[in-house]
């Protein structure tokens, strides 16, 4: 009997005629996320299930699929919305998508970046609101990024290519980070370790690049945003529940901090109210591998996971086992 392999959300043709190479797929192609109790039906009998950042996998899951399951691959590179636990348990495999959309997010952390610090919305707002305006020196000053400090969250691949991006920009680059990393790419990337709350202390722009764990949820929170400077602007394009959204709105409306790049929420697709209101946040909606080849990328390193364990070859990049 072929395998059964069940795709959660629409994915590019190309990653399906792999998946397709090795076995039955149903493919699932709401535009939304699946209900848990659709994906309790859907998963039932599956050998591998290609997931998506917003489909929780947990044991609940897992004793719905059965014991055929033998691989789910997540379509993303964090993976805090699978229980490893619950799959190491079973003897079922976790792959995820590393690499192949460092470039992506690395670019649009920067495009939130320029968007907060030079008013960028701001302006396309008010130009799309019809409100009248003259040009004059003191017109809708923003701030320059020359010899500023970006102080990054976790210096993994995506850490890293903020900061040569950074450097490109003129900018000075420190970091913190659960392990320090090799001396070697230190002098890379010009880039000095801080423990967080002297980062905190001394960046201009502070940038997260770290998974959600039971340690960073919540990592910045009222005490990290009054630890940092009046004049600073704080990006996220991690995981939304790094950040407690109620602080930082308490932060941009009283002025604790300039201002806000948020590519990422903590409750997803939904957004604190009293962010909404405020003119010095800058919001868009999970774009950061949001790309025809980022995405296409992603979805087919995915389905050469799936192929690989159901055809004895091994995963690509495995996360347990």
């Amino acid at each position: 009997m072929s395998s059964r392999i069940l795709v959660t959300r629409s994915i590019p043709e190309s990653a399906l005629r792999l998946l397709e190479s090795v076995g039955d797929v149903r493919l699932c192609s709401q535009s939304r996320a699946m209900t848990p109790a659709e994906l309790h039906e859907a998963v039932h009998g599956a050998e591998a299930v290609v997931t998506m950042l917003h489909d929780r996998i947990d044991g609940e899951v897992l004793d719905a699929a059965g014991p055929s399951l033998r691989v789910v691959a997540n379509v993303a590179v964090g993976y805090d919305n699978v229980d490893v636990p619950a799959l190491d348990r079973r003897g079922v495999l976790l792959t995820n998508t590393p690499g192949v959309l460092t470039d992506a997010t690395a670019d649009l952390t920067f495009g939130l970046l320029l968007m907060s610090t030079r008013r960028l919305a701001e302006g396309e707002r008010l130009i799309r609101s019809g409100t009248p305006w003259a040009w004059h020196f003191s017109f809708m000053l923003g701030s320059g990024l020359q010899g500023k400090t970006l102080g990054i969250v976790g210096m993994g691949q995506i850490g890293r290519a903020v900061a040569r991006r950074a450097r490109a920009f003129g900018m000075e680059v420190v970091y913190t980070a659960r392990n320090r990393v090799a001396p070697g790419i230190e002098r890379e990337l010009d880039a000095s370790f801080l423990p967080l709350p002297r980062l905190l202390r001394d960046s201009d722009v502070v940038s997260l690049h770290c998974p959600l764990t039971e340690s960073t949820r919540h990592l910045i929170d009222d005490a990290a945003l009054s630890a940092m400077k009046s004049s600073a602007v704080l990006l996220n394009t991690s995981r939304g529940a790094v950040v407690d959204e109620r602080a930082l709105a308490r932060a941009l409306r009283d002025g604790t901090i300039a201002g806000a790049g948020l590519d990422v929420f903590e409750n997803e697709p939904e957004v604190d109210p009293e962010l909404l209101d405020l003119d010095n946040v800058v919001m868009v909606p999970h774009l950061g591998s949001a790309t025809s080849e980022t995405r296409t990328a992603m979805a087919e390193l995915a389905a050469r996971n799936v192929v690989g364990v159901l055809d004895g070859s091994g995963p690509v990049s495995p996360v347990n086992g």
